[in-house]
């Protein structure tokens, strides 16, 4: 039975299951289809509002070090550097529209493999393109992230983004943290103005 998040949860990863080392991470959001009215908290996809383009986002995870610092741009995880250095995060690739069922993107993690000095990975979406398309996380509905244990495909945490991200074009969705020797995670949910990915990885550098 997975649990549950509201924003600014956090939950036991590894301490109530020993021996858990990897872990799926999955990502989704529903593109706001086309509506008769532009604007508004949904906007028009395909109107005014939406630049006339898909919203493509992305997912990318951010692999901190000490004092939340980044060490280095190979420790930024995304569809342009699918793999960390040492192998402990795999990206799945890039989903250009976000239709469809189920996660959009997925990381694959094995936390035994993380390097010691990283005491958190940072889990962002973004919106490519987004200040030229003139779009914003408003033309997105039912984000979510997930944790599931990839040896039985059981979810284990869900956390659904439910908060109006109207004119936010970054979400920072949540954070699997060092604490005790163990890994927790937590339900983050917090909207940024960023206009792209380097822009988030900057305010951790």
């Amino acid at each position: 039975m997975a649990i549950s998040l509201q924003k600014g949860q956090r939950v036991d990863l590894t301490k109530g299951n020993p021996g858990l080392s990897k872990i799926m991470v999955g990502l989704g959001w529903d593109p706001v289809q086309k509506s008769g009215g532009g604007g508004g908290f949904l906007g028009s996809l395909f109107g005014g509002g939406g630049g006339g383009a898909n919203v493509d986002c992305d997912a990318s995870v951010i692999m901190i070090g000490p004092n939340d610092r980044v060490q280095s741009n190979q420790d930024v995880i995304y569809f342009g550097n699918l793999k960390s250095r040492d192998g402990s995060v795999q990206h799945s690739g890039d989903n250009l529209t976000g239709d469809g069922e189920g996660d959009d993107e997925q990381i694959m993690i094995d936390l035994s493999r993380v390097p010691a000095n990283i005491q958190k990975l940072v889990f962002v979406v973004n919106i490519y393109d987004c200040v030229k398309r003139k779009q914003h996380f408003g033309m997105i509905r039912n984000a979510f992230i997930r944790v599931l244990d990839p040896s039985n495909r059981q979810e284990m945490i869900r956390y659904n983004l439910t908060d109006d991200y109207s004119g936010s074009t970054s979400l920072v969705v949540g954070e699997i943290y060092r604490h005790n020797n163990e890994w927790k995670f937590a339900a983050v949910g917090t909207g940024t103005n960023a206009a792209s990915l380097s822009e988030v990885v900057r305010s951790y550098s």
